[in-house]
């Protein structure tokens, strides 16, 4: 992977899609299909951690996902505090940061002091981070950042006109992060779901029908290979941005 099409994403946001209908297809139950996810996931964030890609987001858990069946999401909390338990030491061991976002209070007390644990141990390192949504929505992120400016406008301390987009983006759990150069759907479904909606304004999308448990390197390279022969313009002609390319 070479940089000779263009800079590489920086920040990589992924919904990993299609865990259920791989089991499926093995003729596995679902769980099985999660367990491979995590599979997935390390040969990810390796790979990742390789290009140097300075942030992978990944879609965990969100706020939807509590209508599935009780077993299934009881399975999923256990699995999700049992990666955390497994994996937050060879994390570390290899520089890489860890940050878990989301309305954490609806998990059990144990799961969120193993969270606060992982973020506290990782806090320095300086290789990649990955940015875990759990129990996350995008409406909910939004709305819990205006409600702290409505907090600030109640007390005096700011005005209605002063709200800019630059403080509400202030208030969003992905403040210290930059936002999605690429985002990837795997499973067919072309759709963002509920996720990161503010912050993937500019983002560029990849969708592809591979299931997650089967989206290995070379399907990682084939998403950023059409990511690298984009042209960006963020609202400017072609022609200006290739002036200030040659500038």
């Amino acid at each position: 992977m070479t940089e000779e099409n263009g800079p590489l994403p920086q920040h990589i946001a992924i919904i990993m899609d299609g865990n259920g209908r791989w089991a499926k297809k093995r003729k596995q139950p679902r769980f099985m299909g999660h367990r491979a996810g995590v599979k997935a996931v390390e040969n990810i964030v390796k790979h990742c951690a390789e290009l140097n890609i300075s942030t992978l987001s990944l879609f965990a858990f969100s706020s939807e996902n509590w209508r599935r069946p009780i077993k299934e999401v009881s399975l999923l909390m256990e699995l999700f505090a049992l990666s955390l338990k497994q994996q937050v030491k060879r994390l570390h061991k290899n520089n890489i940061r860890v940050c878990i976002i989301g309305d954490l209070s609806k998990f059990s007390t144990s799961l969120q002091k193993q969270i606060s644990q992982a973020e506290q141990l990782t806090a320095e390192n300086t290789g990649l981070t990955i940015n875990i949504a759990a129990n996350y929505g995008g409406r909910w992120d939004i709305t819990q950042s205006v409600k702290q400016l409505a907090e600030k406008v109640k007390s005096g301390e700011l005005a209605p006109e002063d709200i800019t987009e630059e403080n509400i983006s202030a208030g969003l759990t992905t403040a210290s992060l930059t936002e999605p150069d690429l985002f990837i759907r795997t499973g067919g479904e072309q759709r963002v779901s509920n996720f990161l909606l503010w912050q993937m304004a500019y983002t560029e999308f990849y969708f592809t029908d591979t299931l997650w448990p089967d989206f290995i390197d070379i399907e990682l390279d084939k998403a950023i290979n059409s990511f690298c022969q984009r042209e960006r313009r963020f609202g400017k002609t072609s022609e200006q941005i290739q002036d200030e390319t040659h500038a």
